[in-house]
């Protein structure tokens, strides 16, 4: 359950500002069809979560539980660093083509959400926490806890929602897991 737990909340308010995020409101305004663009957000992030969480859980198999540790916690405060700068969307991940709604947004968003800060944060959940279902179940629906109100709601997120507060609050969780893993304690629900 901690897994999903923190797969969920670590990636639902990283996707805040986030570049993919910024992807979905401008499949939501192309296409102004919510129901496609939410099942394409949803099949392209199973797909690339799911390939990002095999390789975290396939990096602990060859790394040694001492490496892992000091890898994963640096891993976190890089991200917690990387979340603080700004996203934007490059023009060739604008690129929707001549597809219809689903299809398009299923292949730009899985292609931009390679090497992503979501993605990148799924690989190091997968090398921490087990079971990665859980991890890809969790990343999965933080993925669609931010974007499924991006896509249906854009003109007013835009408005309201402190990316800047959101990247802060973001960057303070990776920054504590950091620390937690360079100092040995796995686990946050301890009893």
């Amino acid at each position: 359950m901690e897994a999903f737990f923190i797969s969920t909340s670590v990636v639902a308010l990283a996707e805040i500002g986030d570049k993919t995020q910024l992807l979905a409101f401008l499949l939501a305004a192309k296409f102004r069809k919510p129901i496609p663009v939410i099942l394409g957000i949803f099949v392209a992030t199973l797909a690339n979560h799911g390939l990002a969480s095999a390789i975290g859980a396939w990096a602990t198999d060859y790394i040694s539980p001492d490496t892992a540790r000091w890898v994963l916690g640096i891993s976190f405060l890089a991200m917690a660093l990387w979340v603080l700068v700004p996203d934007t969307i490059d023009q060739e991940e604008a690129t929707i083509g001549k597809y219809n709604a689903f299809i398009s947004t299923l292949i730009v968003f899985f292609l931009a959400e390679m090497g992503d800060k979501t993605q990148v944060a799924t690989v190091i959940l997968a090398a921490k926490y087990t079971p990665i279902v859980a991890v890809i179940a969790g990343t999965t629906l933080g993925m669609m806890i931010a974007n499924v109100p991006a896509v249906c709601l854009s003109d007013q997120i835009i408005q309201r929602v402190s990316v800047r507060l959101m990247n802060k609050l973001v960057a303070a969780i990776f920054a504590i897991l950091g620390i937690l893993t360079l100092v040995g304690i796995d686990t946050f629900f301890t009893v």
